[in-house]
């Protein structure tokens, strides 16, 4: 249950955060560029991806108006670099009860990522099933660590997402407003692995390095844009 200290910053990070979502741009900006962001999707080219267990990049992605679009459930995409410590930044909207995710340190040891890689969700929350826990609501990280309600925008808006990974500490940002942390491979952290499905997967959130993938598999349209990277 999220605290009610918890919801009042949260409302106030959200005042503080009132300017409207930048359109569809060249990533990264000149400023993060100085700051060691790189593109991994810039509106022009999906160089940077391919499918899982795959070189080519599944049909059904395309690219319309700057934006990396699906539509129906597609193939898995993935990074072709590894990445260990990082910043993770980029946009994204889905459509009315979509469900998605992006997964972070994923390998292709399993017939899925989500069994190797730590997910930070993509939904819906008002009109998805998963909307109904905060376990599994928007930014949370899936199954373990719940995010606070209200952060989210409607199906059809666009939210924009940070995720940092330095040294196995993990933040979850959405629309400014840091959601929260974890320390991967803690006591706390294998407690809650071994009481979730993830149990079954022996290599679930143990790699300390891998690909960040963006989930297709679930029906209903999701539109990326912006997405950058600064490793280490």
């Amino acid at each position: 249950m999220v605290s009610r200290s918890m919801r009042l910053a949260v409302a106030v990070a959200l005042l503080a955060f009132h300017a409207p979502l930048a359109t569809a741009q060249l990533a990264p900006t000149a400023e993060e560029r100085a700051e060691g962001f790189i593109a991994l999707f810039d509106g022009t080219s999906t160089a940077a991806w391919r499918g899982y267990w795959s070189e080519a990049m599944p049909e059904g992605w395309h690219i319309v108006d700057g934006v990396l679009t699906k539509s129906t459930a597609i193939g898995d995409i993935l990074t072709r670099e590894m990445y260990s410590d990082f910043e993770l930044r980029l946009d994204w909207k889905l459509g009315r009860g979509g469900n998605a995710g992006i997964f972070y340190h994923g390998t292709e040891a399993y017939p899925k990522v989500y069994w190797s890689g730590p997910e930070y969700q993509l939904l819906d929350d008002a009109n998805a099933a998963d909307g109904r826990s905060r376990l599994t609501a928007a930014g949370a990280a899936y199954g373990l660590y719940p995010a606070p309600e209200g952060v989210v925008r409607p199906a059809g808006e666009w939210n924009t997402t940070r995720i940092v990974v330095r040294r196995g500490h993990v933040e979850h940002w959405l629309n400014g407003v840091k959601l929260l942390e974890y320390q991967l491979w803690s006591t706390e952290w294998r407690e809650k692995v071994a009481a979730t499905k993830f149990a079954a997967w022996p290599g679930y959130g143990l790699s300390g390095r891998g690909h960040i993938a963006i989930q297709g598999d679930h029906a209903g349209e999701l539109s990326l844009r912006n997405i950058r990277i600064r490793p280490g």
